[in-house]
This record gives C-alpha cells, sequence and structure tokens, in this order.
C-alpha cells in the first residue's frame, strides 16, 4: 500500500516536474522570435535607424551564446536549484525592465541582461527532465519538452502581433512577466538542490577565450554583408581574433583540470553526431521566423497580426508533429529524423515556388508542413544524442547541444540574408537590361498589361515592380537552399549508432 503511494507520489512530482520546466524553457524561448514582430516600432520608438535597432536582437544572442556553456560550471559550483531559481527570476526582472525603458541604451543593457541570464534556463531545464526520467521514457518526456522549446514561440508571434497593434511594443514584454512568475514559483517548490560538487572551480581563462570567439563570430555574421565581407579590415580582423582565441580555447581545455567544456562529452559517437544534426536543426528551425515577416510585409504588404497567424499555423503543425512523434517513440529514431528531414525540405521546395501572387493558403499550408517536420525531427535528434551519454554530463552536454543549435540559427539566418542581397542584386541587373523600347516581348499585351508602355513617365513604375520582382526571386533561391541543406544533411545519419547503455 505504501509503495503503490510513494510510486504516485513519484510519478507526479515528476509530472509536475515536467510542467515546470516546460514552462521554465518556454519562458526564454518566447523572447527568440516575439522581439523581430516589434522592430519597427522600437525603431520609431526609440528614434533609432535600423543599424542601431538591431543591436537589441544581435547583443541578446551574444549574451546567449556566452553564457549557454556556463551551465555545467554554474551547476557545480551552485547546485541546479539556485541557478535555476535565480536565472528564472532575473530573467523575469530584466524583461519587466525591458517593457518599462525609456531610451535605446537601457533597452539594450537589458537585453543583453536578459539574454545572460536566461541562457542556462534551456539546457538545464532539458537536463534535469533526463537526469529525472528512466531512459525509456525520454522519447515521451523530449516530445512534451520539445513543444515547450519551439511551439512556444511559434504561437506566441500571433498574441505578440496583436497587443503590439492594439496596444504598443511594451506588451510584448510585459506579457512574458507572468510566466516567468509562475516559472520561479514552480522552480522554487519542485526542482531538488543536486548538481553540486565540492572543490569545483571554474575556468575563467577557458570562458574569457571562449566570449572572445564567439563574440568574434557573431559579429563577422551579422556585419559581413554590410562591411563587404573579406574586404574589410574591421571583418578579416575579427577573423584572426576569433581564430587566435579558438585556438587557444582548445589549448587551455587539454591542459586544465576542469575546462570551461567537458571534452569528455566529445567521446560519444552519438552525441557528436546529434550536435552535428542540431546545428542543422537550429538553422531549419527559426530561419523561416526571420525570413517570412520580412518577405510578407515588405512584399505582400502584410500587417504584423496576419503573420502571426501565419507562424501561428507552423506552430499548429508543430503540435502535430511532436503528436506523432511521441507515438512512434518504438521505432527506429533515424524512421522519425529522416522523416522530419524529408518533411522540411518538402516544405523548403514549396516555399522556393513562391511568387508575387503568392495566396495567404499556401503560405499558411508551407508553414504549417515545415512545422510539422521540425516537430517530428526534435523527439529523435534528442533522444539519440543523449541515448548513451552518461548522467553525470548531462548539464554541460546539453548546454553545449543548444548552443550548437543557437548558433547554427545565427549562421544559417547570415547565409540567408546574404544570398538573399546577392542574388536579388543579380537578378536586378539582369532583368533592367532587358528594359528597354526595342524588346519585342514588352509589347506583347499579355506580359505587360493592356496599352503601350510610355517609357519615360513608366520608368518609376517598373524599378518599383523590378525591384519587388529581384526580392521575390531573392527569397525563392534562399528557401531552395533551405531545401538542398535538408537533403545533403541525411548522409550524416548513416553514422548514429543504436545503443542504449545505463551508465551513470
Amino acid at each position: 500500500m505504501s509503495s503503490n503511494k510513494q510510486l504516485d507520489n513519484s510519478r507526479m512530482y515528476r509530472f509536475m516536474l515536467l510542467i515546470v520546466m516546460a514552462g521554465t524553457t518556454m519562458l526564454y524561448s518566447l523572447t527568440m522570435t516575439l522581439v523581430n514582430i516589434i522592430l519597427p516600432q522600437l525603431q520609431g520608438a526609440m528614434s533609432a535607424s535600423q543599424d542601431q535597432i538591431s543591436w537589441i536582437i544581435t547583443l541578446n544572442v551574444l549574451a546567449t551564446a556566452i553564457a549557454t556553456p556556463l551551465t555545467g560550471s554554474l551547476v557545480s559550483l551552485f547546485g541546479r536549484r539556485f541557478v535555476l531559481i535565480f536565472c528564472s527570476a532575473s530573467f523575469t526582472l530584466a524583461t519587466l525592465a525591458c517593457g518599462m525603458c525609456d531610451s535605446l541604451e537601457s533597452l539594450i543593457f537589458f537585453r543583453v541582461l536578459q539574454g545572460a541570464v536566461g541562457a542556462p534556463l534551456v539546457p538545464l531545464s532539458q537536463a534535469t527532465l533526463l537526469q529525472s526520467y528512466p531512459r525509456d521514457m525520454h522519447a515521451r518526456v523530449n516530445a512534451i519538452y520539445g513543444m515547450s522549446v519551439v511551439v512556444g514561440p511559434a504561437l506566441a508571434p500571433s498574441l505578440g502581433g496583436y497587443l503590439s497593434e492594439m496596444y504598443d511594443w511594451r506588451w510584448v514584454f510585459f506579457m512574458m512577466v507572468p510566466l516567468g512568475f509562475l516559472a520561479t514559483i514552480g522552480n522554487l517548490k519542485y526542482v531538488k538542490d543536486d548538481g553540486k560538487q565540492l572543490g569545483s572551480r571554474f575556468d575563467y581563462l577557458g570562458f574569457t577565450l571562449f566570449s572572445l570567439a564567439i563574440i568574434c563570430l557573431q559579429l563577422v555574421l551579422d556585419r559581413g554583408e554590410r562591411e563587404d565581407w573579406l574586404d574589410s579590415i574591421y571583418i578579416t580582423s575579427l577573423l584572426t581574433f576569433m581564430a587566435l582565441s579558438f585556438y587557444m580555447f582548445v589549448v587551455n581545455t587539454g591542459f586544465s583540470s576542469q575546462p570551461y567544456i567537458d571534452p569528455k562529452i566529445f567521446l560519444n559517437r552519438n552525441y557528436v553526431v546529434g550536435v552535428l544534426l542540431v546545428f542543422v536543426y537550429g538553422s531549419l528551425n527559426f530561419t523561416p521566423l526571420v525570413l517570412l515577416p520580412s518577405m510578407l510585409q515588405s512584399l505582400k504588404g502584410y500587417p504584423d497580426l496576419l503573420i502571426g497567424w501565419i507562424l501561428a499555423m507552423r506552430g499548429v503543425g508543430m503540435i502535430v508533429g511532436f503528436g506523432m512523434a511521441a507515438r512512434m517513440g518504438r521505432l527506429d529514431p533515424r524512421v522519425g529524423m529522416i522523416l522530419g528531414m524529408g518533411t522540411i525540405g518538402f516544405s523548403g521546395w514549396l516555399m522556393s515556388l513562391y511568387d508575387l501572387n503568392v495566396t495567404l493558403t499556401a503560405v499558411s499550408w508551407a508553414s504549417a508542413i515545415q512545422g510539422f517536420g521540425c516537430g517530428i525531427l526534435w523527439v529523435p535528434l534528442a533522444v539519440i544524442t543523449f541515448s548513451t551519454m552518461p548522467t553525470n554530463l548531462f548539464p554541460a552536454a546539453s548546454a553545449f547541444f543548444h548552443l550548437l543549435r543557437n548558433l547554427g540559427t545565427s549562421v544559417f539566418v547570415a547565409l540567408s540574408v546574404t544570398l538573399l542581397i546577392r542574388t536579388s542584386k543579380v537578378t536586378y541587373a539582369e532583368l533592367t537590361e532587358k528594359l528597354n523600347p526595342y524588346e519585342e516581348r514588352l509589347s506583347i499585351s499579355t506580359v505587360v498589361g493592356e496599352g503601350p508602355i510610355d517609357w519615360i513617365s513608366s520608368l518609376p513604375r517598373l524599378a518599383v515592380e523590378v525591384a519587388r520582382q529581384s526580392s521575390m526571386i531573392g527569397y525563392d533561391n534562399v528557401f531552395f537552399f533551405y531545401a538542398l541543406t535538408c537533403l545533403f544533411s541525411l548522409p550524416v545519419l548513416s553514422f548514429v549508432t543504436i545503443k542504449k547503455v545505463e551508465s551513470n
């Protein structure tokens, strides 16, 4: 009788822990997409240029990238419970402060703080769940947990777009404060204090060198196109510092007794394959969230609220995908990964067929299919990555896992924006060559419409239309590149070993 009651209590505790960890993860994940919606409003409210306002995103990503690998060291020094409570409470206060800012400088400061204190929440929440549940339940747990990682950011833009249009940009931050308060209370009540190791030391040199390398990489990716890449002394200097910092970081890791990133995690074959694939997953998952809003706003004139609903369709697809992935838990994980990657690639091919007459229905369906593929892919990817990892290395392994996911997003978005700008310019130059009074095709009514072209009065209109068509072709090229990335990632799955090891 008492054993059954104890078992029920254990199940209830783990269920509540899952809810708390999912809510804590969603708390941070929301900031990945919500702020993108209000950038135009922030630019006007802060009287800032487009280049200045982009630092709100850039520096937040930088702070996240630097602080994410800190998770394992912080747990060793202070314990899991203290880190989760401190980070969730600090993140909530920083979010509230962001909504109360009246200057660009103060907003950037609190966005940096928000990224730094929120970074450990995602990897530590995942590590807590993986250590609390037996391995045979990891597929189902990762399915529910994965919804909080990616579905929240996909569904929230619809609500954020509504609040920003009906009220103002501050409510996008204020809407996250109640969730942060509940997450802090949940961590205080349900998280046990373990993971702390006596005699732990922090690798300050490794942290500094790794931070410099990540900062240089992020600045190169973010500013490369504006500075004309390798033709700029600024970019080449950053690349030099990045290479030197990373080399010294690797050397320091080899000689440090307690390195900043534990190299033991890279001795696990499945983990190495998993982090390579999660880099691709980060590239594929969030890139449409960056490209679709700008495409629909600039070329189709869609309002923020309508774009939010389109992204919400992507979230619906994710929910269906996660539900199916949970039911496929008994199958070979590679089946789900191939299905997910193939579905994402198919959605990229559909998006590469867009033109300026694309319908709302077509955009919504492609978004839902892309979300469905991401939902199916996430669960077996997380299961394979940690299936043979010793449980005592979960915090460090999970931190680097999510670092690669975020880094994949940054790298692929930068490459996509570069491809978009370059191919749009080339297409514009090619199209303008054919716009002259001697082009026979421009005399066909089905091409230019009824009536002859008045070349003098029509030049401004033609220039605008050529720019729109060139941009659309640029977006199509990016989405085709997106589909090819899925195709070329599939061979990596052949290196996965399906073997489960209970090791502590």
